[in-house]
């Protein structure tokens, strides 16, 4: 950290120490100061933060100033400190800087899976085409996010099979380094009181809890019970003032319910403060066809979720539909990567193909192989942002840079061929193309959107394909 960091680094904890000691008075308070001493630099910004936090009916202002009720005040700060200072100023200076002496991507996060073992068996899991008797020892997950912290990378994002089967692992790694922040998708079962404290004490660690809609499009999937286990995980983890949200799949039989009114509502009343949306892709060999959501269905959650930005106090994302504010496709490096619990270095959690595994090479070398090189050259994959994937809309992409390559399939059990693969997300990807290029003609930034189109952007990066 240079001296530049350590100065902005000491202000914004300062004032964040500020905010803490009264959010409703002190936070517009400090806009005014910052106001008054960027004047005209910051004029812009300045009306926008003022209209979210003068007006107490604006859904920002109520998202903003829920967070020091609904959160741990030190964890809070914690959180914001390697989210915020860490892992988006310092880092992405960082990660900026090396990108143009080594001419190759450098993500902003990482996606491990510590294992692929799992105690749920979720139909059409993307994870189950990987051995369950996978996994990365401590020893491995330690190195990758101290050779990552040398690239500019503080954010780890664990997946798997269910991370938390690791979960005194991961706490160790949390704990030992204490300037990163740590997130897990994870399917909620196996959260309890004592890991919730621990979360606490640590503030730097927090949890997407995987859920599908209601009891019934939950239990369809996941087995009969797991909603209530994953309520009750939400419980435990507001108690103890422990930032989660959710992460939903959603498909052909769960639309109408995860684009609900009611649901998302549900969601915040739990106490979750952001949600990911991801959409269900056709990978292995129990792939099935008939869960892809139709593009009507994908047309239809592309508009639910920018009206819940409207009126709804918060953070939403979806991984496919907002290509537009993440520029794209975010893999491969670009934004992120995977490891999978193996140790294979995939371009994305959907994309099972690699040249290298980490047991073998630096992470510096894995951003540097034959299939990380072919993303970085090819992204954006569409001129169209609403078609970001080179899977799901672009198939003819993912193929050419598979073969050109060289990569080969990190699916032990169906050695998936990506020519077969692609063929059968070829007829959804036109047929999307056809809705998607409508929808890129027409204004995809709704007026009276009341967040930024750069506070989107600047949180996507964050974004990872990963549904526990």
């Amino acid at each position: 950290m240079n001296a530049n960091d350590k100065i902005q680094a000491f202000v914004i904890n300062q004032a964040m120490n500020y905010i803490t000691g009264n959010p409703q008075k002190n936070l517009p308070k400090l806009l005014n100061w910052v106001e008054n001493f960027w004047g005209e630099a910051f004029s812009d910004k300045a009306v926008l933060f003022h209209e979210i936090l003068d007006d107490p009916d604006n859904i920002w202002n109520q998202f903003i100033f829920s967070l020091w009720e609904d959160i741990d005040n030190d964890v809070l700060k914690t959180a914001f400190n390697n989210f915020v200072i860490n892992g988006s100023i310092i880092g992405d200076r960082k990660q900026e800087a090396y990108r143009k002496e080594l001419g190759c991507n450098i993500p902003w996060a990482i996606l491990l899976d510590p294992t692929s073992a799992c105690n749920l068996k979720c139909t059409g899991c993307w994870a189950a085409e990987y051995k369950k008797s996978d996994s990365l020892d401590i020893k491995t997950l330690n190195r990758i996010i101290q050779e990552g912290k040398e690239l500019g990378i503080y954010m780890y994002i664990y997946s798997g099979g269910e991370p938390l089967i690791r979960k005194k692992d991961l706490m160790k790694l949390a704990r030992k380094h204490n300037d990163c922040m740590f997130l897990a998708f994870t399917n909620g079962t196996l959260v309890d009181d004592d890991l919730a404290a621990q979360m606490a004490e640590a503030g730097n660690f927090a949890l997407a809890l995987s859920v599908e809609g209601f009891e019934s499009e939950t239990d369809m999937r996941r087995g009969n019970g797991t909603y209530q286990q994953v309520i009750e995980a939400m419980d435990i983890l507001h108690k103890y003032g422990v930032p989660f949200g959710f992460s939903t799949c959603y498909h052909s039989k769960n639309v109408d319910s995860v684009g609900s009114d009611q649901y998302i509502d549900y969601m915040i009343e739990k106490g979750c403060i952001f949600g990911w949306y991801f959409t269900y892709m056709p990978l292995g060999k129990d792939a099935q066809l008939d869960l892809i959501a139709t593009p009507e269905q994908r047309k239809y959650m592309y508009h639910r979720v920018r009206e819940f930005r409207n009126n709804k106090p918060i953070f939403l994302m979806d991984f496919w539909n907002d290509g537009e504010f993440s520029g794209g496709c975010i893999a491969g490096g670009r934004k992120y990567l995977h490891i999978n619990a193996n140790g294979d270095v995939e371009p994305c959690a959907f994309i099972h193909y690699s040249n290298v595994n980490i047991k073998e090479v630096s992470l510096l070398e894995a951003l540097q192989s034959p299939l990380f090189m072919q993303y970085r050259r090819n992204q954006p994959f569409n001129d169209n942002l609403l078609r970001p994937c080179p899977l799901l809309d672009n198939p003819h992409k993912l193929r050419e840079m598979v073969h050109l390559s060289g990569a080969h399939s990190t699916q032990p059990i169906d050695r998936e061929d990506v020519d077969e693969l692609t063929g059968r997300t070829m007829q959804v990807a036109q047929k999307w193309g056809k809705v998607a290029d409508q929808l890129w003609q027409e204004d995809h930034f709704p007026s009276g959107v009341s967040i930024p189109k750069e506070v989107l952007q600047a949180a996507h990066v964050a974004s990872s394909p990963v549904n526990s």
